[in-house]
């Protein structure tokens, strides 16, 4: 059974209401052809069978390693680069980039256990997903976890051409656990997850990964 996700309710309603109003108004005071009416009434369901699979939430049987990170997120690598990280670190990090499709599971995973140590929510720019300053253009939001051996990571949301809205549950201060959602993307969007140059990336540029399940880096 499809289990759908509690940032997807309203705009599902909404989405099934709208679309429920469209085709009875075109029914009841327009003149349109049966093969109209049948193109409306099959567009009208499979827009709204995306959107449902769009706030899908999958069941995944997590298993925790605190020695691995985990993939924050559902979607393709599209970079590893080593890069400077100006906001929290202020010096060089491995950069791992996840590029989620409108396709892709859009929750948001805490790759690590540990404590949330900072958090900043940026509006921004809309560029595409892909975009290398999108890390730095985009609405985003920055979330710094560290774990119990004092190992920092920081995780950015960001929000891409068709996003135009990210949802985070994360607070300062708080305990959380690998695997515990962080938050929901609302359409096509990217994760940029900050690592220590010392850790071990076991991931590569084009490989597919699924949030709680790929090990990105140890």
């Amino acid at each position: 059974m499809l289990k759908i996700h509690k940032e997807g309710i309203r705009i599902i309603t909404l989405t099934g209401l709208a679309l429920l109003l469209i085709n009875l108004i075109l029914n009841a005071f327009f003149s349109i052809t049966f093969l109209l009416k049948f193109i409306i009434i099959i567009f009208s369901v499979l827009f709204f069978v995306f959107i449902l699979r769009f706030f899908r939430k999958p069941f995944r049987n997590f298993v925790p390693d605190d020695k691995k990170i985990f993939s924050p997120a559902d979607g393709k690598i599209v970079a590893i680069e080593e890069v400077f990280e100006p906001e929290y670190f202020q010096d060089k990090r491995q950069i791992i980039s996840v590029f989620m499709s409108v396709w892709n599971v859009h929750i948001n995973w805490y790759p690590i256990k540990g404590i949330i140590k900072y958090i900043k929510y940026h509006p921004g720019k809309y560029l595409i997903a892909r975009h290398p300053k999108s890390s730095v253009l985009n609405e985003r939001t920055s979330v710094v976890l560290e774990n119990d051996q004092k190992e920092e990571i920081l995780v950015r949301q960001i929000a891409g051409i068709v996003a135009r809205r990210i949802v985070y549950y994360s607070v300062q201060g708080k305990n959380v656990n690998a695997g515990e959602e962080m938050g929901f993307i609302k359409f096509g969007s990217r994760l940029d997850v900050y690592l220590p140059l010392s850790a071990k990336v076991l991931v590569k540029p084009g490989d597919k990964v699924k949030g709680q399940l790929t090990h990105l880096a140890e």
